[in-house]
């Protein structure tokens, strides 16, 4: 990206030669990611913009040309930000964790919605196995007055979930370890949810560059078949359940069927699946009564 000395450029000048670089990287997308950037840095809304667009900031940080830099390389956006936005709510992201997506958002309001009735999830247990930056439970905490346990192996991804409970102001036990081997012994929960690895380890290698290259494998590596973790999952969760907890897993759009009978075949009643937005099968859940 060119770099003027005689003049600072205007935030017009500056999208359009940003939107350029990202365009000549093979970024999809690029010049909303342009924006975006533009935005984080300079801390410009678009109201703003449009009003200020021929102006020239009093300087250009260097974290701009950074930033750039490492979304041409196809580091994902939300990295390079350090954030994303989840449920309504900021949540911190880093090469550690998975970033959330817009699709795992289908389980936390089933969740919600199956948790209205009565005192809905306030004073509820709930488990997020396999974290991340725990998205998902300090969502559900909240949105839904729960109380919140997360779980990961990754010490990484635990840093990052602690910081993300913090910042959000959710209190939230936090424990490591392979499932549940990492749990209080006797915990039970009235409702446990996952987002566990599910991609077959073959398929990886030709996943867009930005999730293969930049997304924690150890996120993303559902074994040989993609099933592995769904297997454990429906063995051992009953152990963890209070008699009619419920389990809800996200799965990969063509696991639907092969996850709902795992479930069935481990105890599980009234199992069914939720489509997301795009109307592929997104979540299976579980309710557990025989404990």
């Amino acid at each position: 990206m060119s770099r003027s000395t005689e003049r600072t450029p205007s935030y017009e000048e500056l999208l359009r030669e940003a939107a350029g670089e990202l365009e000549r990287a093979g970024v999809p997308e690029a010049s909303l990611d342009a924006w975006y950037i533009l935005e984080d840095t300079f801390g410009i809304s678009r109201a703003d913009y449009l009003w200020k667009k021929r102006e020239s900031p009093l300087s250009v940080p260097g974290r701009f040309y950074e930033r750039l830099a490492l979304r041409a390389e196809r580091m994902p956006l939300a990295y390079v930000l350090g954030s994303a936005w989840f449920m309504g709510l900021p949540f911190m992201v880093g090469p550690g964790v998975l970033i959330p997506r817009q699709d795992t958002e289908t389980l936390v309001e089933w969740v919600l919605e199956e948790g209205r009735g009565s005192a809905g999830l306030s004073g509820r247990r709930v488990l997020d196995m396999c974290t991340g930056s725990g998205c998902i439970g300090l969502s559900l905490a909240r949105l839904g007055g729960c109380e919140v346990t997360l779980s990961d192996l990754s010490s990484e991804a635990l840093s990052v979930a602690g910081k993300n409970a913090r910042a959000l102001g959710v209190e939230a036990g936090i424990f490591a370890g392979d499932l549940f081997e990492g749990l209080p012994s006797r915990s039970r929960y009235d409702v446990i949810v996952s987002n566990p690895p599910y991609i077959a380890s073959g398929v990886i290698d030709g996943l867009q560059r930005e999730v293969r290259e930049y997304e924690p494998r150890m996120a993303l590596d559902g074994q040989e078949d993609g099933l592995y973790f769904y297997r454990r999952l429906a063995a051992e969760a009953p152990g963890w359940l209070r008699a009619g907890g419920r389990l809800y897993l996200e799965i990969g759009y063509d696991q639907g069927a092969a996850v709902q009978r795992l479930l069935v075949s481990a105890g599980f009643e009234e199992v069914g699946i939720r489509k997301d937005l795009a109307g592929l099968d997104r979540v299976v859940r579980g309710v557990y009564r025989d404990v």
